[in-house]
Order: C-alpha cells, then sequence, then structure tokens
C-alpha cells in the first residue's frame, strides 16, 4: 500500500512536470508566432509605395506629414500642415531629405524608426530603432508591446544619418532564429563567402557593407584596459582608427581579406554569445560605394 502511494505521488508530480513543460512550450511557440506575424506585418508595411502611399491598403488615408517634396522629415524639421517654413530663405537646402518612398509608412507609425537591416542567407531582415533610453527596445516591439524578442537598435550616441566612423546595432540571440538569431552563421568562414554583404538602409539613402571582420568577445569591467568595441563610434584621427582597425582584425575568426583605411565607415552588428559569462558575437562590416 505504501509502495503505490509513493508511486501515485511519483506520477502526479512527473505529470505536473509535464504539464509545466507543454505550457512553457505553448508560451514560446505562442511569443514565436506572434513576432513573426507581426514581422511580416512591417514587411507589408514596408512595401506600401508610390500610389499606395497616399492610403493603405484597404483605402483609408495616412496621416499628412509636410515635408519637402511632400516627404516625411524627422520631428525637429517636420511642420503641420499650412505652417509656413521657419528657416530664412536660402537655408531649406540644409533640411534633411525627404524619406524613402518605401519607409514611409512605416516612419508613420514609429517615429523611433531609423533603418533597415537585412542579411541575404538568414532571417534578419528587420526594422532598426533608435530612443533616448538605450534599453527601452531590449523588452519592447515596434508597436511599444513589452516582448522578449525586442527589436534592433541603436544607442542614443550613434548618429546614424551622418555617420561617425562606426555604430553599433544590437539585437537578441533568439533561439527560434529571430532578431540576431542567425548571426552566428558567420561563425563559419564558408557562410562568409556566400554571403560577404549586409544592406542597411537610413531612413533617406540605402547603403551596402562589406564583411571585415568577425570575432567573440565579451562585456568587460568598466576597469578593464581591453579592447572594447562597444564603445568605439568615432576616429578623430589615424591613431584612433587603427586602434579599432588592429583589433578587430586580430580577433577576426578569419581572414576575410577585406582592408579598410582611415576615412571608412564601419557598421558592428552586436548580439549575447554564451562562450563565456557576459559573451559576445561580433559581425563587423565596412561601407562601401554604390555600385561596387
Amino acid at each position: 500500500m505504501n509502495g503505490n502511494r509513493k508511486m501515485r505521488i511519483f506520477r502526479g508530480m512527473l505529470l505536473l512536470v509535464v504539464i509545466l513543460c507543454l505550457i512553457f512550450l505553448g508560451q514560446a511557440y505562442y511569443h514565436s508566432y506572434r513576432q513573426r506575424q507581426q514581422q511580416r506585418a512591417l514587411e507589408e508595411l514596408r512595401e506600401i509605395s508610390g500610389p499606395a502611399a497616399a492610403g493603405t491598403q484597404d483605402g483609408s488615408s495616412l496621416p499628412e506629414v509636410a515635408g519637402p517634396q511632400d516627404g516625411i522629415v524627422p520631428p525637429e524639421t517636420s511642420r503641420a500642415p499650412g505652417e509656413t517654413n521657419p528657416l530664412p530663405e536660402g537655408e531649406l537646402s540644409n533640411a534633411p531629405p525627404p524619406v524613402l518612398e518605401k519607409y514611409r509608412a512605416l516612419y508613420q507609425e514609429n517615429g523611433d524608426l531609423v533603418g533597415w537591416l537585412s542579411i541575404e542567407g538568414t532571417d534578419i531582415d528587420y526594422p532598426v530603432m533608435q530612443r533616448e533610453d538605450d534599453e527601452y527596445y531590449l523588452h519592447h516591439d515596434f508597436y511599444g508591446e513589452e516582448s522578449r524578442y525586442g527589436c534592433l537598435y541603436v544607442k542614443g550616441q550613434a548618429d546614424v544619418d551622418t555617420p561617425g566612423t562606426n555604430f553599433i546595432i544590437y539585437g537578441h540571440n533568439m533561439k527560434d532564429g529571430s532578431m540576431f538569431g542567425d548571426l552566428d552563421l558567420y561563425r563559419k568562414e564558408s557562410f562568409w563567402r556566400e554571403h560577404p554583404r549586409i544592406s542597411f538602409d537610413t531612413l533617406y539613402e540605402e547603403r551596402t557593407y562589406e564583411i571585415i571582420a568577425v570575432f567573440r568577445s565579451r562585456v568587460y569591467q568598466p576597469e578593464e584596459d581591453v579592447f572594447k568595441y562597444y564603445q568605439f563610434y568615432q576616429a578623430d584621427n589615424q591613431e584612433e582608427f587603427s586602434w579599432f582597425y588592429e583589433n578587430i582584425k586580430e580577433l577576426s575568426l578569419y581572414d576575410t581579406g577585406v582592408t579598410a583605411a582611415f576615412g571608412d565607415t564601419f557598421l558592428t552588428l552586436s548580439t549575447c554569445a554564451y562562450h563565456v559569462e557576459d559573451g559576445r558575437f561580433v559581425v563587423v562590416a565596412k561601407a562601401i560605394a554604390a555600385g561596387e
């Protein structure tokens, strides 16, 4: 009798564990499905262009936003319909260019949008966000809802529109391959050889980057005197440029053969890695001129 009772307790505990596992898996599947559905919706919204930009797919009008050539301009230079230009005559040329057509609808949905990142051969095909609170898009989706997936984002000090020497895009390393879950495919040199370029569009221009280095790193303590790629944004002289360039080349898992010189600009993609505590996996690419 005692043995039967122990067996029933054991079976009950086992059933409870199974139920909890199923609940956990169900939640994970739900969040993954929800994220992918939202991503498809954002991709569809990105494709709204030309005549479709004047209205949504159901025929309703998008909000009017004044700007040069009837485009969209950032909040600091936008004006209400009918408002006169506050700039003195001759200074209008300093205003930013209009937002690319394919991003107008997205920008109207969320003014934190600063661009779109995509890498052929991966699931990386996402909007890139920027907000004064650098931690916000770690835990919020494009529409501001709490999300374990977050968004790809750049920190406040990153000047995307007038790039410095380097700017860094962060994203979660998700197990289902979303966000930067596919970034570590670049651990294999064979994958890099098939996909050596990255596309990153700002709101105003399309850009292409060629991968120059792939490496593992970590987040270090403030007092540690080591190369911290995540603190590098601007090289004001050859020495500062060489410090960054030589370090990423030395750390790289393989030689890409791509070189750079003072004056070149970089795009750095950073995500979590698990080879050490607070590990990071990093891909650095160099901007190339249109047509190259």
